[in-house]
Order: structure tokens, then sequence, then C-alpha cells
């Protein structure tokens, strides 16, 4: 069965996500690319021998030769046309948020229990990490016994020129440790404080969180959008026994000038290829089977990450530990 594919958004998220499809999953076809930049679509399009390139992405999702649908457009989009998809009957990978704003988050999840199935993936890729998977089988195994701590930074070059702010290293970059930190530990977060120590003049500077689980454990999370030096993911779990670190995959070690050094890559895509890779991988499973992965993320992770989210900035505004309020987990996503 070959899969026919829409991607919505030719940035840089949707172009990998259509070099993946194309050049490194079998039985998959790019159907459309979307992008209200016809140009820069029609050259990735020309580039990975897509089928057609449109601008209206509701109009993608509809066609009658596309099977399911990857969603890379801008944040505030997700949620609409993630029930457009939905109400189509078409699988789609929304990449991180499903929405900044937590009611669009359970509007898209009771449009998946009124449809009887689930339809969503969300692309959380740190889950298919194999760093990741060896943390969360050294628990779930008992190598570790009780989880007791999670530490967890996150660090990038630096930020757009304009239009940053400390609020987004919340809402922007740690959705993916909160998803990762809940899928490793599996238990909920219950409040988060956070902090944000002076930076660079003209900067923002790092912000730092401390949360708390259902289960009393805690998880601090340090992400810091100029760190200048590369981007760097780094973690390490620790339970009654030991601990387990993240092992950041080193393809080349350099000896020059009386020194020798490991290089950083400049952004998140050569540190996590392989988590896209195997997380593209597995929601084409999700689209033959209908049935989601114990890794892969669904609603109820996007609604989850983003009420943690939203806690967040509200801890950092007001200098507060923020009660994390969730809903109570529908029986579909039990």
């Amino acid at each position: 069965m070959t899969i026919r594919i829409a991607i919505i958004g030719a940035g840089i998220m949707g172009a990998d996500h259509a070099r993946i499809f194309a050049t490194e999953l079998p039985s998959v076809r790019l159907q459309v690319l979307c992008d209200a930049a016809t140009d820069r679509a029609k050259a990735l399009a020309d580039q990975l021998g897509a089928q057609d390139v449109v601008s209206n992405p509701e109009a993608a999702i509809l066609r009658d030769d596309v099977d399911a649908v990857v969603i890379a457009s801008p944040d505030h989009t997700h949620a609409a046309l993630t029930l457009t998809a939905i109400n189509a009957g078409k699988p789609v990978l929304c990449e991180k948020p499903l929405s900044p704003n937590m009611d669009e988050c359970i509007q898209v999840m009771k449009a998946e229990e009124a449809l009887g199935r689930q339809m969503v993936q969300l692309g959380f890729m740190r889950r298919f990490d194999p760093s990741y998977s060896d943390m969360k089988l050294a628990l779930t195994d008992g190598t570790l016994g009780q989880a007791l701590m999670m530490h967890n930074f996150h660090r990038n070059v630096d930020t757009p020129p304009t239009g940053f702010e400390a609020s987004m290293a919340i809402t922007s970059s740690a959705c993916h440790e909160f998803d990762v930190a809940r899928f490793v530990l599996g238990t909920e977060f219950k409040s988060i404080t956070a902090f944000a120590p002076a930076g660079v003049a003209g900067k923002v500077g790092p912000v730092f969180m401390v949360l708390e689980t259902v289960d009393d454990q805690i998880v601090n999370i340090e992400v810091n959008n100029n760190a200048t030096y590369g981007y760097d993911v780094r973690g390490e779990l620790v339970g009654e026994k030991g601990s387990v670190f993240l092992n950041t995959p080193v393809t080349s070690k350099y000896n020059l000038g009386f020194k020798g050094y490991e290089s950083y890559p400049a952004d998140w895509r050569k540190r996590f290829s392989e988590a896209y890779r195997l997380q593209n991988k597995d929601f084409l499973q999700f689209v033959r089977s209908g049935k989601t992965s114990a890794a892969a993320a669904d609603a109820w992770d996007g609604y989850c990450s983003t009420a943690v989210a939203e806690a967040g900035v509200a801890a950092l505004a007001s200098g507060q530990k923020t009660a994390v309020s969730l809903i109570e987990k529908p029986a579909f996503y039990k």
C-alpha cells in the first residue's frame, strides 16, 4: 500500500519531513506540498519529486488523492488544520504544539472521540530517540528502581534578531522536555516554578524551571536559546539504584592545534535525525493499521504539554510556584 502524503508547510520542518518521506521510507508518495510561498514549495517539489504544489491547506487536506497529512505550518494554524484532517477521516502527524491554547487542544480531542478512533500523532520525536528510549527502558525494566529526579538542558545557538521573549523558551523550546519527561517517567506534572537569570545585554537569557510530578519526583529544565556554541541537549534520569545519562551521537573527533575536540551541530536536525526518521516510519504504520504505538504522542499528550507551558508562562511572570491544572483524562485516551 503506497500512502499518499500531503505536507502543509514547506519551511524547515516541512522540508525535512518531505525529504524523509521521499528518500528514506518505502511505500510513500509525496502527493502534495502546500505553502503560501508557492515558489518555495515548487522548488522543494522539484527537488524531491512531489506530484503537486498548492497554496490552500484546507483544499490540500480534502483532496481525494491524499491519504494522510503532515502539518508543519505556523503554530497558530495547527489545531484548525488538524480538525480539518480529522473531519475528513485522514490521519495527521502534527508538529508541536497541537495548539498554543488548551481549549483548542480539547476541541481536537473531542473531535477524535466523536469519530471513535485516534487520528492524531504529535511531533514529539524525542520519544523515538534511541538515547531517550534507553533511559525509559532502564526505568521500566527495573534497572534504576524508583525514579527520583530528571535533569534536562536544552541549548540553541541564538534567537531570531527580533520578537523572541523569555516566555517563548517555555512555549516553543521546553515543550519537548515537558513531553519527554512525562513519557520517560510515565506521570503528569502538578506544579512548575520558572526563573529567568539575566542574559547578555540585548539578548534573552536562560530560563530555568523546576517541576514536581504527581508521584513526587523533581524535574528541572534549563533552556538557553542564546548559548552561542552550538545546539546541545543533555539529560540524566536519577533512580534509587543509579542514573542514566543521554548519550549524544558523535560521528567524529578532531585532533588539531594541540587540542582534541568534538563539534556541535548548528540546530536540532542532525542531533535528532534518527528520531525523526523513526517517528515518520511509525506514523506510516499508524496510517496503515489505525493503531498508535506505545511511543507515539497523541492529542492528550499535546494538550498536557500546552497546559504545562501555560502554567510555566504564568510562573515566570509571577515568580511563584504555579499549579498545572489538567482536565480529567478522557477514557478514550486511557
